[in-house]
């Protein structure tokens, strides 16, 4: 089975673009061995990091951006694709995209029956416990991703994260031009916490167990005399955990779920410092 794509020469980042968008307007030139051949180098492109979906501001406090042109390329990936049956061990699986592999020399740890397909990229230092990694995904150096947590595809996962059991980062595909879900450097996420439709994590923020964030989820700083409101983004270092705001419905009025921006990540906890320790200082139990 091909698990990887090699082509010679390399194509120009430019040239694979304007094919891929030609691509994108009519799906008959997916037929085309050079339009396949564009479509594969983006692809191996982004299984070896030389290529994001979206890439970091440049600058403290910038916005990231988005490569739609990159989004195009994984979506258009698949119908180029045939379905293969895959012996791991064990395992067999029925499917149209490549797993990983050679780990080694990326030097990635990975325990059985932890996956991730290829086209995502796995960093050096990168731990993947049993779990899930995407296509189109970047996961930075050093990041644990723990038992049973899913990396969506073309979530952007930055350096030192600690994503706990059962996380849930969403992929993002479609629409092309929405974000994908963004953990910045050194965040720590706590288990069974779901994050999706392309919201964005501040760096060094610590996320508590059970905290879902959505595009529309209003994530509220109760840290002052006055609430302060934010959607889809929490900032650097925050501390948050789940909460509840009353909403006016026709039948009444009920809790909805929100999430709370109870304090700052103190100085003296680390970045090694467990999820427990760094919501102590704030009295809250998770």
């Amino acid at each position: 089975m091909d698990t990887t794509s090699h082509h010679s020469p390399v194509l120009d980042r430019f040239a694979a673009q304007e094919a891929i968008e030609a691509a994108w307007a009519d799906r008959t030139l997916l037929d085309q061995p050079e339009t396949q051949t564009a479509i594969e180098h983006v692809i191996e492109d982004l299984d070896k990091g030389k290529l994001r979906v979206a890439e970091p501001p440049t600058e403290e406090g910038g916005e990231w951006t988005i490569n739609e042109w990159v989004k195009k390329a994984v979506i258009l990936y698949f119908p180029i694709r045939k379905m293969e049956t895959q012996e791991v061990g064990p395992f067999e699986y029925h499917d149209k995209m490549a797993l990983k592999t050679d780990y080694a020399t990326q030097k990635v740890r990975v325990v059985p029956p932890a996956v991730a397909r290829y086209g995502a990229y796995l960093a050096p230092g990168v731990i993947l416990m049993p779990s899930y990694t995407n296509i189109g995904a970047y996961v930075g150096e050093g990041t644990m991703v723990d038992t049973w947590a899913t990396v969506g595809s073309c979530a952007q996962v930055g350096k030192g994260v600690h994503l706990s059991g059962g996380v849930g980062l969403g992929g993002v595909l479609e629409p092309v031009q929405a974000a994908p879900v963004i953990i910045e450097d050194g965040a720590f996420i706590g288990s069974r916490s779901i994050l999706v439709e392309g919201c964005r994590i501040g760096k060094e923020a610590v996320i508590g167990a059970g905290v879902t964030i959505t595009g529309s989820t209003k994530i509220i700083d109760v840290t002052g005399d006055e609430p302060k409101e934010y959607k889809g983004y929490v900032p650097p270092r925050s501390v948050v955990i789940p909460g509840s705001i009353t909403k006016s419905f026709p039948a009444g009025d009920y809790q909805v779920p929100c999430a709370l921006i109870i304090g700052q990540r103190k100085p003296s906890t680390d970045l090694k410092t467990s999820l427990n320790d760094a919501l102590r200082d704030f009295g809250v139990s998770v």
